[in-house]
Formats: structure tokens, sequence, C-alpha cells
């Protein structure tokens, strides 16, 4: 398989000024992100991973594309909530629609037939038996972006359909209608990021936008500043050598570095996209584990929150 680098259309371009956020097309983002993971499992140590990554991200992107509409919000519940700068999509009440319930199974039926490791067959179906109270558990534990290490399993399953559902959500916005919340807040849901990426298309060279790791919407946030604690006093940058000389120990020249801050002791992972058009802020912040190993010994903590990472 080759590497899938082209524009891409679902980032910015042709404006002089970056819009606030790019809400996510379906089903293309989950396509995109299928086909990025298949590419980066080839030869990987976590190849095994990265594929039924890849599997599961294409299962999201088949249900985005044939589960029923979900209806729209309540237009005075979107003024409300623009007033009072809030967030549109209110994850609380996404926990309990029905319709994100029907997407969990849809995807529970979908993902028995991927290829997977026998622990997280035995969550799948631990998954498909449980009741009403531990899926409601397992879902408000996504929704909150807080995971319990001792249980990645099965939130990995509710976190991929909880993605779906919120996405799906996102998508039908009108992202005109958005109003920055705070510094490192999905202004469409209210998530934290995954990571955050520089692109590279026409009109909006070196703009930067932080990456929702639920509903999958990017926003824009100012290039140099931290998304866990919003200061920039103390932003540095490190990166994994791949002895190719291209990336210095302060991240130099890296397509993916850990931002510091010496503010708040946090780290988000940013990516170069005006580099390398082909990366996803979901995909290659799992593949690029070894960033991660790297910070675990530093004086940081990860700030960025990805529900497929839990556990490593």
């Amino acid at each position: 398989m080759t590497d899938p680098i082209q524009p891409r259309p679902d980032m910015i371009g042709g404006v002089p000024t970056p819009p606030l956020a790019i809400l996510p097309k379906l089903p293309a983002l989950f396509t995109h992100r299928a086909e990025r993971l298949a590419f980066l499992a080839e030869g990987s140590n976590l190849g095994p991973y990265l594929g039924f990554l890849a599997a599961l991200a294409q299962v999201q992107a088949r249900l985005a594309e044939a589960l029923p509409p979900l209806p729209p919000l309540d237009p005075d519940h979107v003024a409300q909530a623009r007033a009072a700068r809030m967030p549109p999509v209110d994850r609380q009440a996404e926990a309990d629609d029905e319709a994100l319930g029907g997407t969990l199974d849809a995807l529970i039926a979908a993902a028995r037939e991927i290829e997977m490791p026998a622990p997280a067959r035995l969550a799948l179906d631990a998954l498909a038996a449980a009741g009403p109270e531990d899926r409601a558990w397992l879902i408000g534990n996504v929704m909150a972006d807080d995971i319990p290490a001792d249980s990645a399993a099965p939130h990995l399953f509710v976190a991929a359909a909880v993605q779906t559902h919120l996405a799906r959500r996102a998508a039908g916005l009108d992202a005109a209608a958005l109003v920055p919340i705070r510094t490192g807040v999905c202004p469409v849901c209210g998530g934290r990021a995954c990571a955050s990426v520089v692109t590279g298309i026409m009109g909006a060279e070196g703009a930067r936008y932080a990456a929702c790791a639920g509903c999958q919407t990017l926003w824009n946030e100012v290039r140099v500043k931290c998304l866990c604690c919003g200061e920039n006093g103390k932003i540095g940058f490190q990166a994994v050598s791949d002895g190719s000389g291209t990336a210095d120990a302060d991240g130099t020249g890296a397509q993916i570095k850990a931002e510091t801050c010496g503010d708040c002791g946090q780290w988000v992972k940013q990516m170069a996209q005006n580099r390398n058009p082909s990366l996803d802020p979901v995909a290659d912040d799992v593949a690029s584990l070894g960033l991660d190993a790297l910070m675990r010994d530093s004086e940081w903590r990860r700030g960025g929150f990805n529900p497929f990472l839990i556990g490593y």
C-alpha cells in the first residue's frame, strides 16, 4: 500500500482568515483514517493494533453513512449556547440519546467481523452482554474524556461509537454559528484535544488547529500556546530522533513533536500537515507511541486525550 499523501479538502483553503472550526466530513474522515492506519501498520511494531484500528475506522465510516440521519439540534438551544459561549452539543444529553445507543449496538454487531486479539474479543462480548447501568458508566467515562486504564478494552469500542455519533452530530451544525469557548476546548462539544495540526493549505499556511478526540471537529488555536492551560510563556518542543538528522532534540524538523508547557507541566502532540498532508491526528497519535515513551520519562505529563491510547 502506498502512503495516501494528498491534499485534505476537509481542512481549509482559499480564505485569508482561517475559520474558527472545520466540521468533520463524513464518511470521508473515517475512510481516510482507516487508510492511514493501514499504511502505518506496515512494518510497525504496533502493526497488529494499528491494523485492528484501521478495520474499526472502516466500521465507523460505514456506520456514518448507513445510520439514520440525526434530527437537527433545536435552533433556540444553539442560539442560547452561542450567546452563553457554550458548546451547542451537550455531551451529557448526548450520552442519554437513544441514537447513541443504536450506534453502539450497530458498532458492536459490525465489529464482530473484525480480526482482533482474544482479550479484545472478550471485551466486545462482555460489552454486548452489558446491562444499561454498565453501558451508561462506559459512555459517561468516554464523554468525560476520562477512561480508567484498567478497563481500556471495552471503553475502546464505546469510544468508537461515541466518536461516530458525535461526529455525525457535529457534521450537521453550521460552522459559522460557532464561537470560541476557551483555549483547548472544542467549540462544538466541549471536548479535549487529541493533538493539533499545522496546516499547509493555501490561504491558511501555518495555521494551527486542535483536533477534538470526540466529535472530530478541528478548531483554530494560536500557533504557540498550551492547549491545556492557555499560557504561552514557557512553550518548548521535544521529538524522537529517527536517525535521519531531520529532527533535533528540541523537535526542530520533526513531523510529530511534543509541545511542552513549563507553566502547567503538560504536553500535547503537534503534527506538521504542512510537511505531510496525510497525517491524521488520531491515527498518527497512536502510531507515534515512541514519543509517548520518551515523554513518559520526562518531567511533563500527557495532556492530549486519545481513547485508543489508554493503557499505553
